[in-house]
C-alpha cells in the first residue's frame, strides 16, 4: 500500500500551500490528492482581490502575513503574479455600514494597516467612474489589490515539488479507513494511501468529502458569477477594486478590460456552475447605475464559480475532533485565496508544533460550531 505521512486533499491555492510549508518545514512525505488539476478548481474562479480591510483581528492577521508572500512572490518562487496594487475602495450608503466600518477601520489602524476614510469628494477622485450624490463616505487601503490566482497557485506548487512534495492530479479522494477514531488511509480509485495525517482542503467540496468520513462539517458551495468586459479605455487602468457593500457589487481593471461582479443574495447553495442570464443582467444594471460609463463597455465572458460558506462567513482550520489523524482548512467565504499563503503556513506550525505561532488561528477550530462560539467575519463580498 502507499503510504504518506501527511496526505493534503485539494490542490488549490490553499493545499499548495499547505503541501509547501509542511515540506518547508521538512515534515516528512507529503503527498497530495486533486480530483482535477493543480490550481483549476474554485481557485481558477476567484477574481484574485488581496485585501488588508477586514472587520476581525485574525483575519487582519493572515492578510498581513498574506502580504509579505503576495508582495515578495517574485523574489521567493520566481513566479510573475501580475500584482497589482491600486487599493480596495469601499463605498458605503447605509449609516449602519458607515457606524461598522468606522470601528473595523480603527482595529485595523492599530494593527499597522494603512486604510483611511474617505469623504465622497475622495471617492470621486480615486474612482471618477462613480456616482456619488448617494454615498456616506467609505475606506480605502492603497496596499489591497490583486493578482493572478493560478500562478501564485502553481508558484507554491512548483516550490513544494522542489522540496519533494508529490502531486497526483485526477485523483480524488473517494473515501476514508477509520478504525478506533483513527484515521488510518484515504481511499482513491487507484487504491489507499495509508496516511498519518490527512488534511481536508477541498473548498466548497469539503462538505461532500466530509461524510465520506462520517462528518457533518458546516460548509456549503453557493454560486458565484464573474464577468469581464471587452477592451475598455473610458476608466483609467489604475483604479481600485470598487466594492458597493450594500450590493456586493465589485469591478477592478482585469487587462484590457473590467472584471465585475455581484453576489445573489437568494441563491441557493449548490454546484450549478451555468452562468445565470437574468443574474447577469441585473449584475450589469447594478454596474451602470453606480457607475454609468460602463453603459458603452461590452461584456467579453462571463463564467461561476463556487464561494465555500459558513454560518460566520470565516473558515475551518485545524484538527476536527471526531477522527483524530484529520485536519481541515477549507470554508474561507470567499478569502481562501487571499489568505492562502497564512493558512498554509499557519496550519503547519499547528500540525507540527500543536499551535500556530505566526498567527493565532484557534478561534477558527472546527470544533467551535458544536461549542457555538462562532466569530462573525463582517467584511464579506
Amino acid at each position: 500500500m502507499e503510504s504518506a505521512d501527511f496526505l493534503v486533499i485539494g490542490a488549490g491555492i490553499v493545499g499548495c500551500s499547505v503541501a509547501y510549508h509542511l515540506a518547508k518545514r521538512r515534515a516528512g512525505t507529503v503527498v497530495v490528492l486533486e480530483q482535477g488539476e493543480i490550481g483549476r478548481g474554485a481557485t481558477a474562479d476567484a477574481a484574485g482581490g488581496i485585501r488588508l480591510q477586514f472587520s476581525t483581528e485574525v483575519n487582519i492577521r493572515l492578510s498581513l502575513l498574506s502580504f509579505e508572500y503576495w508582495e515578495n512572490f517574485d523574489r521567493l518562487f520566481g513566479v510573475d503574479i501580475g500584482l497589482h496594487q491600486h487599493g480596495y475602495l469601499f463605498l458605503l450608503t447605509r449609516p449602519d455600514d458607515v457606524e461598522a466600518f468606522r470601528s473595523s477601520l480603527a482595529l485595523q489602524q492599530s494593527l499597522g494597516v494603512p486604510a483611511r476614510w474617505v469623504d465622497p469628494d475622495e471617492i470621486a477622485a480615486l474612482q471618477p467612474a462613480v456616482r456619488t450624490d448617494d454615498l456616506l463616505g467609505g475606506t480605502f487601503c492603497p496596499r489591497d489589490g490583486w493578482c493572478d490566482p493560478y500562478s501564485a497557485t502553481m508558484g507554491f506548487a512548483a516550490a513544494a515539488r522542489r522540496l519533494g512534495v508529490t502531486f497526483h492530479e485526477h485523483r480524488p479522494a473517494v473515501g476514508f479507513e477509520i478504525a478506533g477514531g483513527r484515521l488510518r488511509a484515504v481511499r482513491t480509485p487507484d487504491g489507499p494511501i495509508a496516511c498519518g495525517t490527512a488534511i481536508l482542503c477541498t473548498g466548497p467540496y469539503t462538505g461532500e468529502v466530509g461524510k465520506r468520513a462520517g462528518l457533518d462539517l458546516p460548509i456549503l458551495p453557493y454560486r458565484r458569477m464573474s464577468f469581464v468586459t471587452d477592451r475598455f479605455d473610458l476608466v483609467p487602468k489604475t483604479v481600485p477594486m470598487t466594492i458597493e457593500f450594500e450590493t456586493s457589487l465589485y469591478f477592478h481593471p482585469e487587462g484590457d478590460g473590467f472584471l465585475f461582479g455581484m453576489a445573489n443574495p437568494d441563491e441557493p447553495p449548490g454546484f450549478d456552475k451555468t452562468v445565470d442570464a437574468e443574474w447577469m443582467q441585473r449584475t450589469v444594471e447594478a454596474l451602470c447605475r453606480r457607475a454609468p460609463v460602463f453603459e458603452q463597455a461590452r461584456i467579453r465572458r462571463g463564467w461561476a464559480g463556487f464561494y465555500e460558506i459558513t454560518p460566520d462567513d470565516n473558515p475551518l482550520i485545524g484538527w476536527i475532533e471526531d477522527v483524530e489523524g484529520l485536519a481541515v482548512a477549507a470554508g474561507f467565504s470567499g478569502h481562501g485565496f487571499m489568505h492562502g499563503p497564512a493558512v498554509g503556513r499557519c496550519l503547519a506550525e499547528l500540525l507540527l508544533d500543536g499551535e500556530s505561532r505566526s498567527v493565532d488561528i484557534s478561534a477558527f477550530a472546527p470544533s467551535r460550531f458544536r461549542r457555538g462560539q462562532l466569530i462573525q467575519e463582517r467584511n464579506v463580498i
